[in-house]
């Protein structure tokens, strides 16, 4: 913790692999709703963090995922 901020530090990177790839953000909570969303298109990379707001991200399309743990590919 550094002052009142917390650091989660969890990043995640999205690799487009086609266009139209939707990163859906979704929050913490009694209930889990949608807060943002961003299209990539094949090739484009987004880097996520986890937040105090953040606390699971849903993508649709093909894409390449990768984290800390490792990689996967998602979609068909």
């Amino acid at each position: 913790m550094v002052g009142d901020n917390i650091l989660y530090g969890e990043y995640v990177v999205v690799k487009a692999l086609e266009n139209g790839v939707t990163i859906i953000g979704l929050t913490r909570g009694k209930d889990t709703k949608f807060h943002h969303s961003e299209k990539l298109d094949k090739g484009e990379v987004m880097v996520a963090q986890f937040t105090e707001h953040t606390s699971a991200i849903k993508i649709r399309g093909k894409a390449q995922v990768i984290t800390k743990y490792g990689s996967i590919q998602s979609g068909p």
